[in-house]
């Protein structure tokens, strides 16, 4: 099972291209597809979101039509990089645009196609992100490599849980019909790592160039290639 920004793909195609999209785009898209089913849904969930936030400083709405207040508050929740699962899935819905109009592509490291084409012919490859699962699947049917989807059996993001606690992982293991000790988990970041191994899963910290340096003592294996699971 894979996390994907730091893991199969730059942070930088995050930072530099998927964010920054994003901000340009979610207003127009929040204007155009007002009323219809799925946007109203994730609108009710932000604005639920909203109603839970104690900050003093979060730009607040109360209706539907407040759009102007509720893009100020997306833009806030993006610039501290939290992870609404409102925001998530309005974000993948900016981004499906953008990458059918082959404004966006999805940049993966060198070593992702392969190891994803060797696996799946023996395992169950898993993604698991708190980007929607939307915006992953995505991300693989327009990767720099190709339609990689087909190399995919399952997508997990927050509506799961939380990455960084252990019951997310119980519950993917669940959803997938294996034990959590049958699941390796790949990502950079420890304190995901930490909650998969709590819930009983083997695991790889990964180190790419451009990720944050990360201290010694997390007692984890180091990756920093796929093919390094031995």
């Amino acid at each position: 099972m894979l996390d994907v920004e730091g893991t199969v793909a730059p942070i930088s195609l995050v930072y530099e291209q998927l964010f920054p999209y994003a901000r340009r785009h979610l207003l127009e898209f929040l204007r155009e597809h007002a009323g219809e089913p799925e946007a109203d849904a994730d609108f009710a969930l932000l604005l639920g979101e909203n109603l839970s936030e104690t900050a003093s400083d979060v730009p607040r709405f109360s209706r539907f039509e407040h759009l102007d207040q509720a893009y100020a508050y997306l833009i806030w929740l993006m610039d501290r990089d939290r992870k609404s699962t409102a925001l998530k899935s309005l974000q993948g819905r900016v981004w499906k645009r953008g990458f059918e109009a082959g404004e966006l592509v999805g940049t993966l490291f060198p070593d992702v196609p392969e190891a994803l084409a060797q696996w799946s012919e023996t395992a169950t490859v898993a993604i698991y992100s708190s980007g929607s699962v939307e915006a992953q699947r995505l991300l693989f049917r327009y990767s720099s490599a190709g339609d990689l989807t087909g190399l995919i059996t399952a997508y997990f993001d927050t509506r799961v849980g939380a990455k960084r606690e252990a019951r997310s992982y119980r519950a993917i293991a669940g959803e997938l019909g294996v034990e959590p000790a049958e699941i390796l988990f790949f990502s950079d970041v420890v304190a995901e790592l930490d909650a998969a191994r709590e819930a009983g899963c083997l695991t790889r910290l990964v180190v790419r160039d451009g990720n944050a340096a990360v201290g010694e003592g997390h007692g984890h294996l180091i990756a920093d290639s796929l093919f390094e699971i031995g």
